[in-house]
């Protein structure tokens, strides 16, 4: 009975930290429309930052400089935002096609960087060893894998909280009429470019942040955890889950995350030994299969974007058309 608690404990935790980082990608797509394609470039950049910055002294390697767990995990995030205003300024002006495409080559670049660059991330054995929180005054490992579950599922509020009042503000309604339409937002005196590279580096820090509360976890982080697929996961999670909304990015990462797990279960103790080598492939195709099935029943997700209008006074109401083709009147 234990043992299936604190499996789902893991289970809840991982999905708890990848739900941080699908608010962080909804932000930048779901009301921005940028389509980033390197989330994992942001993710492992806090990750490792995180550790370099709080972790211990390693012989011959750039790091352990000891700092306190919430200002490692600070500048993890701070450090995936810089690298976000770096490739915010030469990739959010493109399409969305070439700006995937850019980006995603700076994610195959940084997981390049990290597995040579050994002075600095420990290259392709990468860095262990980090003291995780309070874990010294807890000894028993199920109660600090409950308390590190309360302490992720408290960040995660608080990012959704904080998230949800900023969509709902008129900053929020700024980066939507960009993503609806560029050039009207400009004709009204707004700065799209502006606007999107922020939305941008927002995003990239709460992506950071996700990251460093992953590597706490493992008290590991490697360049196998920067491979492509954690980006194809949290684009599922949000597509599955309804892009523009904030719950449905929750949802969808729960369903996504569970799907892959229990797939992964069940290939490795039901399917034949010579299929269990291609268990990852399978995967894969499932996960690929659960986005067209979504795309194909739910076009906007299981919880699609609510969009809100606001009434006005006058004499008579003019009827307003979304994104999705609904009439209301304001």
């Amino acid at each position: 009975m234990i043992g299936l608690i604190s499996y789902l404990v893991f289970f809840l935790t991982i999905s708890a930290i990848l739900a941080i980082a699908v608010l962080g990608l909804n932000l930048q797509w779901g009301n921005a429309g940028i389509f980033n394609g390197g989330v994992v470039a942001f993710f492992g950049t806090g990750a490792y930052l995180m550790i370099i910055l709080g972790g211990p002294e390693r012989a011959g390697e750039l790091g352990g400089f000891g700092l306190p767990w919430p200002i490692a995990l600070a500048g993890g995030a701070a450090a995936a935002g810089l690298l976000a205003v770096v490739v915010g300024l030469a990739t959010t002006r493109l399409r969305h096609d070439y700006l995937a495409i850019a980006t995603f080559g700076i994610a195959v670049a940084i997981e390049a960087f990290v597995r040579n660059a050994t002075y600095l991330s420990g290259g392709a054995k990468g860095i262990r060893g980090f003291e995780r929180p309070l874990e010294a005054l807890v000894d028993n490992p199920f109660l600090y894998s409950l308390l590190y579950l309360a302490l992720t599922v408290a960040f995660l509020a608080i990012v959704y909280a904080g998230l949800s009042r900023l969509v709902s503000s008129p900053y929020g309604r700024l980066l939507r009429a960009i993503r609806e339409d560029e050039t009207a937002a400009r004709s009204l005196g707004k700065n799209p470019a502006r606007a999107r590279l922020e939305a941008f580096v927002i995003g990239a820090v709460i992506m950071g942040f996700a990251g460093g509360l992953y590597a706490t976890f493992y008290a590991f982080i490697s360049p196998q955890d920067l491979a492509p697929i954690l980006t194809f996961q949290i684009w599922a999670m949000l597509i599955v889950g309804g892009a523009g909304n904030n719950l449905g990015a929750v949802v969808g990462t729960f369903v996504v995350w569970g799907c892959w797990v229990a797939s992964g279960n069940a290939l490795s103790s039901l399917a034949p030994q010579e299929l269990q080598l291609y268990a990852g492939t399978l995967q894969y195709i499932l996960i690929g299969l659960i986005i067209v099935v979504t795309l194909l029943v739910r076009p906007r997700g299981l919880l699609p974007e609510r969009l809100q209008v606001t009434k006005r006074p006058g004499p008579q109401n003019t009827g307003v058309v979304s994104s999705a083709g609904e009439q209301y009147q304001s």
